[in-house]
């Protein structure tokens, strides 16, 4: 299969003029709790604010493998919860639940399209943040009675070279062994009856860590170690949104969009509190501040936790010829537009299906990607990067296309008029997604207390050195976006030029969408790797001379069994990894191998490419304050990588933030 490239002129004429935008606007507060996703979107920005979190909740300094592995575990335990996320068509089955690609695996889609997943789920993703805190080979998901748990692998101090030790996101769980020098192991604590019980366990044992922090029974589960699970999921780029010049995305901390009362959502639908879609009600997230040194479960209470929305809305600027940095295509009879996103494309059920728990893979949903303008022209979707169209017929103002798109993370759309002909529309296209409330940063509240270690547990209504009603707000913008060949198996095999799907050889080549340089490159396989595991090496390789030369991504990469094992294992596991690339401007070749001849079920390939920042960026704040919605604003002019803390908002003590909105202009 030959790769689908544009024309080198079209591709010409598009770098040439394509001056504005904004690539990876970023934002995060002084909020003590759910700072924003400046804070945590890469591994090195979260290690740093985990750390910093521990120590000033516990008054310890993270300087050993347990205090790292703690740090992301509490991190974790308050930033995302238990419920079903919505289906991944990775194998192209469609969007219904229970595929076999149904479970999101990617550690940053996991984090901020979700912020929620069951507990296999949870625990695949996560083995992207341990590949990087800890290495290959130190973490694994432990299948015990009805539960899918996890396990790393410390070193240094009780650990000596190494021991297994149980860290379970999923239901708030670590045990430490009876002279509180060590956490335990899955295979120990299948054997220790007293220790899956909480009451057996001392607040001085645990180090204020209570076991069973969702619930005191949960812990009873690790009464049986069936399957290991080594590396069941890993991390691909990491999230970055892209706003072209006229586009801005709001993102709301509550359901309901606009109107309060408008749902739509990707995943399960509990309909707790009468309200549509996702939530938890026993979770630590929205009540960070009780989980250290509890005494009681984190409790039950309807909707605790919930899904956001971010919602794009993007006006392509023809008078001017901004809108050809969207475009991939044109003629004089016809534009097509691209569309990436970190989160995942939502949907409202139709009536019918409103309050069934998988309403949103009905079809006939609506709410996810919307067309208004006066529109008179033939529209087409793609969702597996233009090797099929789905004809959507002729366009009118407030055309829904949700069913076309829903479930994925891109799509291209084409318009079958030229763009002097589309300026005459006004055209807006509005595609409305699934993200996490905890990833959204939040102006601080007084009542939303930060911990003192140096005060008796307790609590303090803010940090040393911040002020009463008033938020500090630093903005960052890394000038970068990412094209990807994934994460769906059809959309990777857009891009294929060698081997095949189902073969131990595959070969992608994928270039930016406009001929800017790429800057980076981020590649994961999901391998048929056996029961157990059988012994190979894998490698992941890229070239940028059409396949003359090739340079390691990842080379020989192993599964690492460690004992004590149970009698089971997953059959298959990911590979990852990622390379800085030297400013390419022409395609990226990426080559998969192994050499145990094991078949590659789905690979994957994102390149990172550097965004002409020109465009100002808006950033405004929507608030709560006094019962009434109140607005703050501030206009950036973004420097890649520089960043900007020189914006306070003045609030009352107790701001509600409703919605926070990067507009670039």
């Amino acid at each position: 299969m030959k790769p689908r490239f544009l024309p080198a002129l079209l591709l010409l004429a598009f770098a040439a003029t394509a001056v504005a935008g904004v690539g990876d606007p970023q934002v995060k507060t002084d909020h003590p709790w759910y700072p924003g996703e400046l804070s945590c979107s890469t591994f090195e920005r979260l290690f740093r604010t985990q750390a910093a979190l521990y120590e000033r909740v516990t008054g310890r300094k993270v300087q050993t493998d347990e205090d790292r592995a703690l740090a992301s575990w509490y991190w974790r335990n308050l930033n995302y919860f238990h419920c079903t996320a919505g289906p991944v068509d990775a194998f192209d089955e469609g969007v219904q639940p229970g595929g076999r690609g149904h479970y999101v695996r990617d550690y940053w889609t996991g984090l901020f399209a979700n912020g929620f997943g069951l507990c296999y789920a949870t625990h695949a993703q996560w083995c992207g943040e341990m590949e990087q805190l800890l290495g290959t080979g130190r973490y694994r998901g432990a299948g015990v009675a009805g539960h899918s748990s996890f396990e790393v692998f410390l070193t240094g101090g009780p650990y000596g070279d190494g021991r297994w030790a149980t860290l379970d996101h999923d239901i708030s769980t670590v045990v430490f062994t009876p002279d509180g020098k060590r956490l335990m192991s899955m295979t120990e604590l299948s054997q220790d009856a007293d220790a899956r019980n909480p009451r057996n366990l001392s607040p001085e044992r645990q180090h204020g860590w209570l076991a069973g922090g969702l619930h005191p029974s949960d812990p009873g589960t690790y009464a049986r170690f069936n399957v290991a699970y080594y590396a069941h999921g890993y991390a691909g780029p990491p999230p970055m949104v892209h706003l072209r010049a006229g586009e801005s995305v709001r993102r709301y901390l509550e359901p309901g969009l606009e109107d309060g009362k408008t749902f739509v959502y990707w995943g399960i639908n509990y309909m707790e509190g009468g309200v549509p879609g996702p939530s938890r009600h026993r979770t630590w997230v929205n009540q960070p501040e009780k989980m250290f040194r509890a005494t009681r479960d984190a409790g039950y209470h309807p909707g605790r936790a919930r899904y956001a929305n971010a919602v794009y809305t993007y006006r392509p600027d023809f008078a001017s010829g901004k809108y050809k940095e969207g475009a991939i295509d044109e003629s004089g009879a016809h534009v097509t537009f691209e569309f990436t996103t970190p989160y995942v494309i939502a949907a409202a059920p139709p009536e019918r299906a409103a309050r069934e728990q998988w309403g949103v893979c009905e079809p006939g949903c609506t709410g996810g990607l919307v067309l208004h303008g006066k529109l008179n022209c033939p529209v087409e979707v793609s969702t597996d990067r233009g090797t099929t169209w789905q004809k959507a017929g002729t366009g009118r103002d407030g055309m829904d296309l949700t069913d076309r798109v829903k479930g994925h993370q891109q799509y291209w759309i084409r318009f079958g008029a030229g763009a002097k002909a589309l300026g005459r529309t006004g055209l807006t296209i509005r595609t409305v997604c699934q993200t996490s409330s905890s990833m959204i940063p939040r102006l601080k509240n007084l009542s939303e207390k930060g911990s003192d270690p140096l005060s008796q547990g307790g609590l303090t209504p803010f940090r040393a050195g911040s002020k009463p009603g008033v938020s500090r707000v630093t903005f960052e913008s890394s000038g970068r976006a990412v094209v990807s060949a994934g994460p769906n198996r059809d959309q990777a095999a857009a891009h294929l030029v060698d081997g095949a799907m189902d073969s131990p050889a595959v070969t992608l080549e994928l270039g930016t969408p406009r001929g800017e340089k790429a800057v980076g490159l981020y590649v994961a396989s999901h391998n048929a790797s056996g029961c157990p595991p059988r012994e190979a090496k894998y490698n992941v390789e890229y070239s940028l001379d059409g396949g003359k030369t090739y340079r390691p991504v990842v080379k020989d990469w192993e599964i690492v069994r460690r004992p004590p094992e149970p009698g089971d294992w997953w059959s298959q596991s990911f590979c990852h990894g990622s390379a800085v690339l030297p400013g390419a401007t022409g395609p990226v070749r990426v080559r998969f191998s192994n050499t145990g001849a094991r078949s590659f079920q789905r690979v994957e390939a994102h390149l990172v490419y550097e965004v002409q920042n020109r465009s100002p960026l808006r950033v405004t704040f929507a608030y709560r304050d006094g019962g009434q919605l109140k607005t703050a604003d501030h206009t950036y002019q973004p420097t890649p990588g520089k960043a900007d803390s020189t914006w306070t908002i003045e609030t009352g003590e107790n701001p509600e933030t409703v919605w926070v909105e990067y507009a670039a202009e």
